[in-house]
């Protein structure tokens, strides 16, 4: 089977199966990272009522056609899970509400700018990518055409350490239209005046 039909195949396969099946983030024993887990679920569980949420919203604004606009809400809804598992139980649990309320509805703003922007020909093949970089890496997720196996668009989490103020968590994302050499702010968000666990932790 090639690639590309294949690749179309399991989108279509997970838009059809949207919010039938949740696997579990991770599987440990450790009763601190069960609570971590717990909390996890929790966290995920508040996303998915605000995922359903913003669907709704989408469904009852979008002037897309109606393919489109659903292409662009499963991809959202995929870059909120990558945030969530990108920032890890430890970071959520104490960042959540500063998450949920001002980063991931930016996040969202503008994620539907570049796919609105982006031609209806190409929008199809755009993607986003699974693996957040885990400890200290920046990279939460990148958009990209599958086709191409070119990126569009990439979103990164970089921890700033102001002197006296302590830990902040900057949002941001590079293009490549301007060869991802620019920095176009999402949010800040603060952490504590101690050193944030890695990401994913």
């Amino acid at each position: 089977m090639k690639l590309w039909l294949r690749k179309i195949a399991v989108v279509f396969i997970a838009i059809l199966t949207f919010g039938m099946y949740i696997p579990p983030a991770y599987i440990n024993t450790d009763t601190e990272k069960n609570e971590e887990a717990i909390s996890l679920k929790s966290a995920s569980e508040n996303v998915a009522t605000q995922t359903l949420e913003v669907r709704e919203e989408a469904e009852a604004d979008i002037t897309l056609g109606s393919d489109e606009g659903l292409f662009i809400t499963t991809l959202t809804e995929k870059a909120r899970e990558q945030m969530i598992t990108k920032l890890g139980p430890r970071i959520v649990n104490q960042v959540e509400d500063d998450i949920l309320s001002t980063i991931l509805p930016s996040i969202e703003d503008v994620l539907q700018t570049i796919l609105t922007e982006a031609e209806q020909d190409t929008l199809q093949y755009y993607s986003i990518t699974e693996n957040p970089s885990e400890g200290f890496g920046e990279r939460i997720f990148n958009i990209y055409d599958y086709r191409t196996n070119k990126t569009v668009a990439k979103f990164h989490v970089r921890r700033d350490n102001r002197p006296l103020e302590g830990y902040w968590f900057n949002f941001h994302y590079h293009l490549s239209t301007d060869g991802f050499e620019e920095h176009h702010e999402i949010g800040e968000i603060y952490w504590d005046k101690n050193i944030p666990p890695k990401w994913m932790a």
